[in-house]
């Protein structure tokens, strides 16, 4: 136990220094500036950043890619909804901590009584009656905690398998990791299987939803990196906003759910 609280004090230290850094040095990078729309995006790791996202291209083509379109095929719908309920429901406690932390005493409300409804009634949230029962599912990380704080993305940086993300938001998703009940307690049971499988499928969902979206986008950008970072950080404003990024004007881009809907286990 002391081992993993060094270690997580240790990243979370890192995490945060990297922060400071980055909102002190974004003041004098006004060359890496790339505007979108009405979005600033700060790309400093530009070649870095390209090579790293054709190799994860190149996974996804080979690997991913034919995986998830032969699971979206195969598996009858439902059960695919019910696993991405499930993973939601699972999620619940990130969700609430991080309403909390906004202030969004509404959105801690909603996501209290989801999470009671959907795992009672709902079969340990595979099926979603909440949302029949008009409370909505929203999506809350501490990247957007950090953002409502008021601060800002710094660097935009390509994780290799994960995808497109911002310093901010990468931190943010390693603090929910972190921070995430279930996660530490597997761990401290000694089910690191489990955990890592739960990581596994979200990712693997995420990219089942991204198919048809991706693809079109790859299809119909001249640049297909500069698309996807142009549409990373427009999704990432609406959902700071509370919009529902399919509802959202982002300049005609189609929307891009998270790539790093789960961070991963340390």
């Amino acid at each position: 136990m002391f081992k993993d609280f060094v270690k997580h004090s240790t990243i979370l230290s890192l995490s945060a220094a990297l922060l400071i850094t980055a909102g002190c040095s974004s003041k004098d990078a006004n060359e890496n500036l790339i505007i979108s729309g009405n979005i600033a995006i700060e790309d400093p790791y530009e070649e870095y950043n390209r090579d790293v996202f054709e190799f994860n291209d190149a996974l996804d083509e080979a690997i991913l890619a034919p995986a998830a379109r032969t699971y979206r095929d195969v598996v009858p719908e439902p059960a695919q909804d019910g696993l991405r309920n499930a993973l939601r429901n699972l999620k619940s406690p990130i969700n609430i901590a991080n309403q909390v932390l906004q202030g969004d005493f509404e959105g801690t409300l909603t996501d209290v009584m989801r999470a009671m409804v959907n795992t009672t009634f709902g079969f340990l949230g595979i099926v979603d009656l909440a949302q029949s029962a008009g409370l909505e599912y929203e999506k809350e990380d501490f990247g957007q905690t950090l953002a409502v704080w008021g601060i800002d993305h710094g660097p935009y940086i390509v994780v290799p398998i994960i995808g497109p993300s911002s310093l901010r938001d990468h931190i943010g998703n390693a603090v929910d990791s972190i921070a995430d009940p279930l996660r530490i307690y597997l761990f401290n049971i000694d089910e690191e299987g489990w955990s890592l499988a739960r990581t596994g499928a979200t990712l693997f969902d995420g990219r089942v939803q991204l198919l048809d979206i991706l693809a079109d986008l790859k299809k119909n950008s001249f640049d297909y990196y500069a698309a996807v970072r142009s549409s990373y950080y427009q999704r990432r404003q609406a959902l700071v906003d509370d919009q529902n990024p399919r509802n959202a004007n982002v300049n005609e881009l189609p929307e891009i759910p998270d790539y790093d809907d789960e961070f991963g286990d340390f």
